[in-house]
């Protein structure tokens, strides 16, 4: 699993010109990228490392703020440029393998206490967000 993880002043998601999810204060929005290999154990890591990642500011994590966290399904972070000029989206995991990852990632990341958001898995979204810094990170398991 991957993760781009930005940290945000406020970010929302919107679905069809309405909002489903969003925080509206300092926290993390998180872009989650399934492959094939990925399972619940690397789900589990994820979410541990993204709610204990010391990212915010004063190197504080949404563990220790109580920082809210906004989690995004995002496919391509697993697309290949390396041959040509279209990407290739073999190396992500399809969406029956992916959507059950994506939520145990944001119900461990519940169970540990975090305050999540996420966005509609599948659907095409608008992701507003405010960068805080800029300040973004690559994530992996």
């Amino acid at each position: 699993m991957r993760a781009v993880v930005t940290r945000v002043l406020r970010a929302a998601v919107r679905v069809d010109g309405r909002t489903v999810g969003g925080i509206d204060e300092p926290g993390l929005l998180v872009l989650v990228g399934v492959t094939h290999s990925d399972t619940e154990e690397q789900a589990g890591t994820l979410a541990r490392k993204v709610h204990e990642l010391r990212a915010l500011r004063d190197e504080r994590s949404c563990a220790t703020a109580d920082a809210p966290l906004l989690v995004v399904s995002q496919f391509t972070l697993y697309g290949s440029t390396r041959k040509g000029r279209r990407p290739s989206w073999s190396a992500a995991a399809p969406p029956e393998q992916a959507e059950p990852l994506v939520e145990s990632v944001v119900e461990r990341l519940r169970e540990r206490g975090a305050r999540v958001a996420t966005g509609s898995f599948g659907a095409h979204m608008e992701v507003d967000s405010t960068n805080d810094g800029p300040f973004t990170l690559l994530v992996e398991t």
